[in-house]
């Protein structure tokens, strides 16, 4: 008997539905979203960084970008699945008419899908220092880099999305040397595991999903940190005992707004807030409620439809 371990959803979309589509699959329950775009993979192959043979001719001749997600098959399935078709019908009729292509479902095996996506993920200079590179990949490092082993596994956290890589530069910014970091939504671990490279002295990484924290675990240990990184299952701030020179999150609006109390009382006086994973038309609404707390918004960076910002605690 085959035991079919998760749903993939398939989205063929235009480019301007892609991010509408991808929260609507994590407000739906997926642990996170994998963006197949052959316009920018042909770019960088025009570019040169990229060998056009390393990806398959259907690949490279797609029109639609594609968004895929993947959800456990167990008792909550078929809930998640008719809200998302509720949500995806309402955004491709009365939002973004039309955008939406195609939607295909499909099951497969934890091990065949841990694979399957793995040719698509190359080396990526993150920031000034830190490089991102997969496990399975070869990099030769120039002086200076900070080379991040990466094998997100089921939580999908590749490094490579726009607010990621937005922190991963305000952590180059603000990481001196010595400090404690709070990593809330570790995901795949890799904001934890940057600042740790970069010289944070003791780093505590939590996630609620169990899956994250086995994945950000194995890269923590993949890269050599455990003497300062610590992963544990949790939810937000909650349980996390002593103060902090820095709490970096990168998760939704919502969460981040929710967030703000126990990011202050966790900080240390003078401590910086890192929150990222913003959508462009609520970052006012977000810069509110960190200013509400006491916070001193002292910069924020925007790529594209995401922003992150950058607070610190008054002394």
């Amino acid at each position: 008997m085959v035991i079919i371990d998760w749903r993939e959803v398939s989205i063929d979309a235009d480019k301007a539905a892609v991010d509408a589509v991808s929260d609507i699959l994590v407000d739906c329950g997926a642990g996170g979203v994998a963006i197949e775009d052959p316009q920018a993979v042909r770019a960088t192959i025009a570019a040169k960084i990229w060998d056009a043979f390393e990806f398959p001719d259907e690949f490279l001749q797609r029109e639609f970008i594609r968004i895929k997600a993947y959800f456990p098959c167990d008792h909550t399935l078929e809930e998640r699945l008719q809200r998302l078709k509720t949500m995806l019908d309402g955004l491709n009729t009365a939002y973004l008419p039309g955008s939406i292509k195609n939607v295909n479902l499909s099951d497969i095996r934890e091990e065949d899908w841990a694979n399957s996506w793995k040719a698509y993920y190359k080396p990526v200079q993150a920031g000034e220092r830190v490089v991102i590179k997969p496990t399975w990949e070869q990099y030769d490092a120039g002086q200076g880099d900070l080379v991040i082993e990466l094998d997100p596994g089921m939580a999908f956290g590749t490094g490579t999305h726009p607010t990621t890589v937005m922190c991963i530069r305000m952590l180059e910014k603000v990481v001196k040397g010595g400090e404690t970091v709070f990593d809330v939504g570790t995901g795949s671990g890799i904001l934890a595991v940057a600042a740790a490279k970069l010289g944070a002295g003791r780093v505590r990484a939590v996630d609620m999903d169990e899956v994250a924290v086995n994945a950000a675990r194995f890269n923590v240990a993949v890269n050599h940190v455990e003497d300062k990184v610590e992963v544990a299952a949790g939810n937000l701030l909650d349980g996390i005992v002593g103060r902090a020179d820095i709490v970096v999150a990168n998760i939704v609006a919502d969460i981040i707004i929710r967030l703000c109390p126990d990011a202050f009382g966790a900080l240390k006086a003078g401590g910086k807030f890192i929150a990222s994973g913003i959508i462009a038309p609520r970052a006012e609404e977000v810069i509110d409620h960190i200013k509400k707390m006491g916070f001193i918004v002292c910069a924020a960076a925007r790529e594209g439809d995401w922003v992150a910002l950058l607070a610190v605690r008054e002394e």
